[in-house]
């Protein structure tokens, strides 16, 4: 069991919290957001302090950090309030659902897995990883760093995920595709070639890439 201190205080903090104090051993303590967005003192019941100087009252050797945010700027967001973390000595959980199906995969830090996930065996999860609800983890696969999966995506067996993808509502990944950094898989789409290019934006089925558009300029 840790004494955890979420970052934010929107939406998915508020769904970490429930997450974290329903299904899990952790402790929720405190949320920590920048000093520019601390407007109230509380959360939930809990309190919310200035993450510039969050060790001064939470210092890193007693407390350790969750960030579950969302996948703004191809995850870029998310990855540069991870990285402040770690330079402030923080360790952060993951949450893996109870009702999510793992099978001994390797999983990083500050990952968030939501219920309805399948990892099958094989499968390595870097850090900083979002998989919502319902999604297919292929077998002998990889996902590396600051990657967001919504929700039904499969991904199918032998496939690497670079770092910054995101894949939309009801994506297809087929088997041994290669996924280059910053991939966006749009929602509903299919990809049947087994390459992407960095920050290349795929849409349709098949899935084609969108010419001119950078993922990291679109989300």
């Amino acid at each position: 069991m840790a004494k955890v201190i979420i970052f934010g205080i929107l939406d998915t903090a508020e769904l970490a919290h429930w997450y974290l104090e329903n299904d899990s051993e952790h402790n929720v303590v405190a949320f920590t957001v920048n000093q520019e967005y601390l407007k109230e003192d509380t959360f939930k019941g809990l309190p919310v302090v200035a993450f510039e100087n969050l060790e001064d009252k939470y210092p890193p050797s007693q407390f350790k950090l969750f960030a579950p945010m969302t996948g703004r700027n191809m995850n870029q967001l998310r990855e540069k309030v991870y990285l402040a973390g770690k330079e402030k000595g923080y360790e952060y959980i993951s949450y893996i659902s109870s009702k999510a199906t793992v099978c001994g995969n390797e999983i990083g830090e500050n990952c968030f897995i939501l219920e309805d996930n399948t990892l099958q065996p094989f499968t390595k999860i870097g850090n900083n990883v979002v998989l919502w609800s319902g999604n297919h983890i292929g077998h002998h696969g990889e996902i590396k760093d600051h990657v967001f999966f919504t929700s039904h995506v499969v991904m199918s067996g032998h496939c690497t995920i670079e770092s910054h993808c995101f894949f939309g509502v009801n994506a297809t990944i087929r088997d041994y595709s290669h996924l280059a950094q910053g991939t966006l898989l749009a929602m509903g789409a299919s990809l049947t070639k087994q390459k992407t290019e960095e920050w290349g934006v795929y849409v349709g089925n098949p899935a084609k890439k969108l010419e001119g558009k950078i993922s990291h300029e679109l989300y």
